[in-house]
């Protein structure tokens, strides 16, 4: 029934894959196996930030994925948070070992910009961590969305800054917002982002984790640095050490 009614509104609806562009479908089976088929690996970007704990993506940032992604994070494809959500979970899953400790997984998004969440009309980190967190209970993994990180001060638009400079640019930019520390120690910190490039936003989230006194799994959706393998798609789990 769900095929045929999807069958049915591409036919009334201009839909058309987030991957490649084929018409009347909103993910395409080749685009679907592209971003879900392999198994979540770990990435390193190069130079390493300090801080940055251990990151697996589910897919590089290339190709289907890579277009996917931008479909929903630029041109508001929310449709497809769903298929992005079940890889981000299988990246969860795969680097949840790490975690440690008790408790649910609490998947926290790092969080955007102000004015760049005004812009798109939604946070896609968050949206794809909430996608993730339902995915993860359905497969008997406890898991929720804990939204306790918050930009503390203004930061330029990372576009175009090197390693370094982004470093600088997020250095002290985030902190947990009142009453977060209680809440990171209730379960198992997983930190959500969904590309990773250099690094420097991962590494900064755990930093202000741990300056709240918790302790941090990094997911992210892909990675378009030096880890080749994450170059970017679909996402990556890091940890403190």
């Amino acid at each position: 029934m769900r095929g045929w009614w999807r069958e049915i509104s591409g036919l009334i609806l201009p839909v058309s894959c987030g991957g490649c562009g084929r018409p009347r479908a909103e993910l395409c089976e080749e685009c679907r196996a592209e971003l879900l088929g392999g198994a979540p690996r770990r990435v390193r970007p190069v130079p390493e930030p300090a801080g940055l704990p251990v990151v697996h993506a589910a897919a590089a940032y290339e190709r289907a994925v890579r277009a996917v992604l931008l479909a929903h994070k630029e041109r508001g494809a929310l449709g497809l948070a769903g298929a992005l959500g079940k890889a981000l979970a299988g990246a969860v899953r795969a680097g949840a070992g790490r975690a440690g400790g008790d408790g649910p997984l609490l998947l926290v998004p790092v969080p955007s910009a102000r004015r760049a969440v005004a812009a798109r009309g939604h946070d896609p980190t968050r949206r794809i961590a909430l996608a993730a967190a339902g995915e993860l209970r359905r497969g008997g993994t406890g898991a929720r969305v804990a939204a306790v990180l918050r930009q503390r001060r203004p930061v330029a638009d990372q576009a175009g800054l090197g390693a370094r400079q982004r470093q600088v640019n997020l250095a002290g930019a985030l902190e947990v917002v009142a009453g977060g520390e209680r809440l990171l120690g209730t379960g198992r910190v997983v930190l959500v982002d969904d590309l990773l490039t250099t690094g420097a936003s991962l590494a900064e989230a755990a930093r202000a984790v741990g300056a709240a006194g918790g302790r941090a799994t990094v997911v992210s959706g892909a990675g378009q640095a030096a880890v080749v393998a994450v170059s970017p798609a679909a996402f990556e789990i890091n940890r403190n050490s």
